[in-house]
């Protein structure tokens, strides 16, 4: 499908047909994921598959009444790793041995600095982290209306019990849960501001 096509089918679907999912779509999601970019290179999404029917209903236990999550065949929780930074000199050495700043003011970077830099309190920190895994997300949606899958970002969900369903380690914080499956419904496209509402113009 072109990308056009994929950018405007695209709906937050809410109702999902019963059938399971056709084997390696989860690869094909994650894959979709893994190639997003994220600044410096910190890849920081972590990604739970959840499958199993008995834990979608207690998945969807944990949100405010969106019992469509149990009904999705698949619902992947998407998880920022807060630790991700640390990473950020072998990441950012990583770009710089592949010729990513080659040409740039960033060649000659002192990359153990860059976090003096830069600095950010522990909640600009987590946005930021959270901005990336956020782009992986979209990615890994676009790609699922390519394979003929709907799905729903879902951010209405108690973090402390899907937290603990899973027993994910303290570095994770749950950004999203992002229920797919084969669409049971065709919502028509959502109110969208007209174009020269969001443009600012061109100077």
């Amino acid at each position: 499908m072109e990308l056009k096509a994929v950018l405007e089918q695209r709906r937050s679907i809410r109702a999902f047909r019963p059938e399971p999912l056709q084997p390696g779509i989860i690869g094909e999601l994650l894959e979709a994921a893994r190639l997003a970019p994220s600044g410096t290179n910190l890849q920081p999404w972590r990604f739970l598959a959840v499958t199993g029917e008995e834990k979608r209903k207690a998945l969807a236990a944990c949100t405010f009444n969106l019992n469509f999550i149990s009904q999705a065949p698949l619902t992947m929780v998407c998880c920022t790793d807060r630790t991700a930074t640390a990473t950020r000199p072998e990441r950012m050495q990583e770009l710089s041995s592949a010729g990513a700043f080659a040409g740039t003011g960033l060649e000659n970077l002192d990359f153990s600095e860059y976090r003096s830099l830069a600095p950010r309190d522990e909640a600009a920190e987590l946005a930021y982290l959270n901005i990336n895994v956020a782009i992986a997300v979209q990615q890994m949606i676009l790609r699922g209306v390519d394979l003929g899958l709907g799905s729903c970002w879902v951010m209405m969900f108690s973090q402390s019990k899907v937290k603990n369903l899973f027993a994910l380690p303290d570095n994770l914080s749950v950004m999203a849960l992002v229920p797919f499956g084969y669409p049971a419904q065709a919502p028509p496209l959502r109110p969208r501001l007209a174009a020269q509402e969001i443009f600012l113009g061109e100077v």
